[in-house]
C-alpha cells in the first residue's frame, strides 16, 4: 500500500492530492517495491534551482527530483522517500514536448515513484525498461492513452 502526503509549497498544479494519490495507488500496482508513505513537495523554480545545485551541481530547475529514505536498505521506515516537483519547468517542457501540462505532471510524479524504489536511467537497457514502466502507470491511471 501506498500512501502520498503532499505539500503545496507554491500554487498547484492541475493535480489535486487525491489525483497524486490516485496515481501513486496505480503505480504500485505495477512496481511492487512502492510502498509506504512518500512524501511530494511541489516547489517553484527558485526553490527547485537551489536543491538541483545542491544536490546535483546544477544551477537552473529541473522537473522532478527523488530523494530515498533509506537506498541502502539499512534503515527501515514506513517512508519510501520525498519527490520535490517544479511545475514551472514541467509547464515548459510539456509546452516544447507537445503534450499537455496534466499528462506532463503526472509523467514525472511517476517517473520520481519508479526512482525512489530503485530504478534509474544510468544505460539504453534500464532506460527502456524504466520509460515502459512509467508509461504504463500513466496509461492505467487514464492520463494518457
Amino acid at each position: 500500500m501506498i500512501k502520498v502526503e503532499v505539500n503545496f509549497k507554491i500554487k498547484n498544479s492541475l493535480l489535486s492530492s487525491h489525483d497524486l494519490q490516485k496515481l501513486a495507488t496505480a503505480a504500485a500496482k505495477r512496481e511492487k517495491k512502492i510502498k509506504g508513505i512518500v512524501e511530494i513537495n511541489i516547489i517553484g523554480d527558485n526553490e527547485m534551482t537551489k536543491l538541483n545545485f545542491q544536490f546535483r551541481g546544477k544551477k537552473y530547475p529541473t522537473d522532478v527530483l527523488s530523494f530515498a529514505w533509506s537506498e541502502d536498505g539499512f534503515m527501515k521506515s514506513q517512508y519510501l522517500g520525498q519527490i520535490y516537483i517544479c511545475p514551472g519547468q514541467i509547464k515548459r517542457q510539456a509546452k516544447e514536448l507537445g503534450v499537455n501540462f496534466t499528462e506532463e505532471f503526472a509523467r514525472m510524479f511517476a517517473h520520481g515513484l519508479l526512482h525512489l524504489s530503485g530504478h534509474e536511467h544510468r544505460d539504453v537497457k534500464e532506460a527502456k525498461k524504466m520509460f515502459a514502466l512509467q508509461e504504463s502507470i500513466l496509461k492505467d491511471s487514464n492520463y494518457v492513452h
